[in-house]
């Protein structure tokens, strides 16, 4: 039987750090926490995974759910690309045990692909910036992992003795952040086989311009709401 072709609208969205992977917040109304309905105004479109609240980078929403559930089912092994500042001596030893698997709390890690980068020349500062320590060094690397546990990155790091500082997401299997600055989206339209393979096959698409939504400081922002 062959599969079903579908369409589907696809939002590429470069989430600002301090932002919920969600359209509400549900657990902390009162703080007046930033969420998806402050940058994303498309109707229908619901994110396909998750980024923490603590990261950046590419997130990516769709209107279909069999493609969403696609997106985000682990079990499809997607690799995701990551951009990771952590903090302390880059090791080989640790490189090694990363690529090799890593023993978290919740079971080995599949092996993970990594390399030493140099801090990307393109990359935006933080709001807000970092915390360095004068002491102790830090260093990037770009780590692809094709599993979606809870903080995950984050975690791996630490077991092996540098603790994440910054984390940026840059792909998602095929989908590349590009060009897109914190805060803003670009939306396409695409074919895809509704199968176990995962095929996403591109068709003549609407890829919307750039809409931006400037990222503001919490600082800024709730005082704003006051």
């Amino acid at each position: 039987m062959n599969p079903i072709t579908a369409k589907a609208r696809v939002v590429l969205f470069n989430k600002p750090y301090g932002v919920l992977s969600q359209f509400t917040d549900t657990k902390n109304i009162e703080e007046k926490r930033a969420t998806l309905a402050d940058f994303i105004h498309e109707k229908g479109v619901y994110p396909a995974g998750r980024l923490d609240r603590d990261s950046e980078g590419l997130l990516l929403l769709t209107d279909n759910g069999k493609l969403q559930h696609q997106l985000a089912n682990p079990a499809k092994k997607t690799w995701k690309t990551y951009l990771v500042q952590v903090e302390g001596d880059e090791s080989e030893k640790a490189m090694q045990q990363l690529r090799d698997g890593v023993e978290l709390k919740d079971g080995m890690t599949r092996p993970a692909r990594v390399v030493p980068i140099k801090k990307p020349s393109w990359l935006w500062e933080r709001d807000p910036p970092v915390r360095f320590r004068k002491s102790v060094p830090d260093h990037w690397l770009e780590i692809r992992i094709n599993e979606g546990r809870n903080r995950q990155v984050r975690r791996m790091t630490a077991a092996v003795g540098l603790p994440t500082l910054r984390l940026v997401r840059v792909a998602i299997g095929d989908w590349q952040l590009d060009q897109l600055s914190p805060g803003e989206y670009n939306i396409t339209t695409i074919a895809f086989k509704e199968s176990t393979q995962n095929e996403l096959e591109p068709t003549r698409h609407r890829r919307g311009s750039h809409r931006k939504r400037q990222p503001v400081s919490h600082g800024k922002r709730n005082k704003q709401r006051r």
